[in-house]
């Protein structure tokens, strides 16, 4: 072999390793940006998931705090009054001296609330006590679905009739486990607190306006685990089916941001904001 031709394919070869080389740098490159893109698609499917207990969460403290106001009334007498549960609701109620036991029953085919389809039956407790200025309200869940979502979990409810501000307050206990039609499911635990800014007392369902606050965690079967706190207080109207304003920071161990409801438009949209800054539209189901 003369010496030309041996610098030739020693050339030859290094061409071929450099191309190598820079097709496996390319690969890997495309593979992480992926891997990124689907972490990504991750989060969100996540916080968006987490909307949807969001939603659940709100919808059953709605029903429990209308049903108790509405017995609570009908007993005292005090006025008449107009329930926004709606009429495909069976309400049962068993009164043994103070105690009550109220019973919601959405049948097996389902009743519409808020344009939410629900399924089975929400049992709560309380022992009553007019002049008590806190009650204890306790909830289980009985073969319940929401929207087709299976939702699992036993709560309490601190009713308090006058808060700091001199409004009536909820202080809901989480322990809830919603499981999705395609078996994915997710736990949440924390504290939520219902302030009733307006509303209270009028009789009519229509004006009750909640304020929301508290902090609370997500557990996902895939290990994943979010933290959530309210910055700005939750509003949430008795005639909208969504949180209308508000914001809550949410936050994981490799990804965190901003979750904002809006302006105070009753919509199902959202955004969500990547401690990066880059911002994502969310659509409430």
């Amino acid at each position: 072999m003369n010496l030309l031709n041996f610098t030739l394919k020693k050339d030859l070869l290094r061409g071929l390793f450099f191309l190598l080389l820079l097709g496996f740098i390319s690969t890997s490159c495309s593979d992480d940006a992926a891997n990124d893109a689907d972490d990504i698609q991750q989060d969100l499917t996540e916080v968006e998931r987490a909307s949807q207990i969001d939603q659940i969460d709100d919808t059953l403290g709605d029903l429990v705090i209308e049903a108790y106001e509405q017995q609570e009334i009908s007993e005292s007498g005090r006025s008449s009054y107009t329930s926004g549960i709606p009429g495909c609701v069976t309400i049962t109620i068993v009164a043994q001296q103070n105690y009550r036991e109220v019973t919601l029953d959405f049948g097996t085919e389902g009743c519409i609330v808020n344009g939410h389809v629900l399924t089975g039956q929400i049992v709560f407790d309380y022992t009553r006590d007019p002049e008590a200025q806190q009650i204890m309200i306790n909830y289980n869940l009985v073969a319940f679905t929401f929207d087709a979502k299976q939702v699992l979990g036993s709560r309490t409810i601190l009713r308090e009739l006058s808060n700091a501000n001199g409004n009536p307050q909820f202080t809901h206990t989480l322990d809830l486990t919603v499981v999705w039609p395609n078996g994915v499911q997710a736990s949440r635990e924390g504290t939520r607190i219902r302030e009733w800014t307006q509303g209270f007392g009028t009789g009519v369902y229509t004006d009750n306006v909640f304020e929301i606050t508290g902090d609370w965690t997500a557990h996902f079967v895939n290990g994943n685990t979010h933290t959530y706190e309210v910055i700005t207080a939750l509003r949430r109207e008795a005639t909208c089916s969504n949180i209308v304003s508000g914001s809550v920071d949410v936050q994981r161990t490799n990804f965190g941001g901003i979750f904002d409801f809006g302006d105070g438009s009753c919509d199902n949209q959202a955004t969500f904001t990547f401690n990066n800054g880059t911002e994502i539209p969310i659509t409430l189901n």
